[in-house]
């Protein structure tokens, strides 16, 4: 096949919903991760304490549902946090099912990160303006669920 006939195959490309998702995500991934640097965590990480937190030892199949990636991903996304000992994984009251823990150090770091992460927070809701940021998270609890 030509280049010219697969361009043309390709001249919606820009509206991709795909592309342009993954645009803005690394994106916002940058601006949060900068502004998250000052504790030592990027984007990914805070949020996995966070919802750590808010689940209240979670199992890691029930983490990884929530979080929107396999388990897989998620235990190697935990590693790092395993290796910092800002959580745990202990199995849980069936012995089959690990859940995972906030630590003190993953607490400490979680009260430091929380400003920071309210602060990118507040930006990209300035940014945006409160309608169209309220309506982009309507949008992308819709979205979430395309797919699965």
């Amino acid at each position: 096949m030509s280049l010219d006939l697969l361009r043309s195959k390709l001249e919606n490309c820009p509206s991709c919903a795909l592309f342009n998702f993954r645009k803005t995500t690394r994106s916002l991934t940058h601006r949060y991760d900068k502004v998250l640097q000052e504790c030592g965590l990027r984007g990914t990480q805070f949020t996995i304490l966070a919802l750590v937190t808010m689940m209240d030892k979670p199992t890691i199949g029930h983490l990884a549902k929530n979080l929107g990636m396999d388990r897989t991903t998620l235990t190697r996304n935990l590693k790092p946090l395993l290796k910092a000992n800002f959580v745990e994984c202990k199995p849980g009251m069936d012995r089959r099912r690990r859940e995972v823990t906030l630590t003190e150090n993953g607490a400490a770091v979680l009260a430091k990160a929380i400003p920071l992460w309210k602060q990118a927070q507040q930006e990209f809701i300035e940014y945006l303006g409160p309608e169209r940021f309220d309506a982009l998270l309507d949008e992308l609890r819709v979205s979430a669920k395309f797919g699965r």
